[in-house]
Order: structure tokens, then sequence, then C-alpha cells
């Protein structure tokens, strides 16, 4: 039986947009970005049930965002909002910020989706490991082992 779409808007739409301002750290873009995640709950309602929808749609949710930084870092939409944005956002110490962006850049470029999901659920969004494991289907010591191995990627890279 497909799911109600609507209702599952109403009922999960804030926890949704919760989740897309947290990664996006912009509410148009926010909003926009929660309106493709209930785009694709339409789509496939057909195939959904409504047994661990919240998760489902949290995860669909971290995708959508991390699929949108990426495309815009790729191609800004405004190459002058960009400039402005990272103007705006320079401080005392934007050497060792764009160091670390450069070194995370390089990190990230080599690492399955899923691990780039892990590190962003557990190091900045705070879950858990038991937390982040039921979100993307693994076990807790798969998520350990990732994470352990980003670790050491990171440590490898930045050298003695």
């Amino acid at each position: 039986m497909a799911i109600d779409a609507e209702s599952c808007y109403r009922r999960y739409g804030p926890m949704v947009l919760r989740r897309c301002r947290a990664l996006l750290g912009d509410e148009e873009r926010a909003v926009d970005a929660m309106q493709d995640v209930f785009v694709q709950v339409l789509v496939h309602r057909e195939r959904l049930e409504d047994k661990g929808l919240s998760s489902l749609l949290y995860r669909i949710a971290t995708n959508v965002c991390l699929n949108r930084l990426r495309s815009r870092r790729r191609r800004p939409e405004d190459p002058d909002a960009e400039l402005l944005n990272r103007i705006a956002s320079m401080d005392v110490d934007t050497d060792r910020r764009a160091d670390a962006r450069t070194l995370l850049t390089r990190l990230f470029v080599r690492q399955q989706e899923s691990t780039r999901t892990i590190a962003v659920m557990h190091l900045l969004d705070g879950m858990t490991l038991e937390e982040v494991a039921h979100e993307v289907g693994m076990s807790v010591s798969g998520v350990r082992k990732r994470l352990r191995g980003l670790r050491a990627q990171l440590q490898a890279m930045e050298g003695p």
C-alpha cells in the first residue's frame, strides 16, 4: 500500500527541514532541499512503507543536501555571491581554514559516499555510533571501522 505523501509531509516536514537547515545553513536552500526530499517520496510512494520512514527521510535529506553542496562547489550559481560569501566569512585565521578545507576535500574525494555520510552524522551532527549505524544500515563495528580508516587516512595526509 502506498504511503500518504501529504500526511508524511505534515508529520515529518519539520524534521526534514531542520536537517536541511543544519547541513545547508541557508533557509531558502533548505526549503528547496526539503521539497526535493518530498518529491522523491511522491515519486516512490508506491514502493515506500510507513515503517522506519523517519530514518529513510533523514537519509534522503542528508543525501540531497550533500549533493547540493557538492554541486554548488563545482558550479556556483552566482560567482559574485560565492566570492562575497567567502569574503564575509574570512577571519584572521584564513590560511588555516583554507588549508583545512583543502585537506578535507582531498580526504573525502577518496571516500565512498556512505563514509562521507557517516562522518557528517557522527562528527558534525553529534550522533552516536549506534544511531549512525541504524541510519546507514551498518553494524556499529562497521561504522567504527570506517571512521577509524578516515582518521588514519587524514593523519597520513597531514604527515608527521
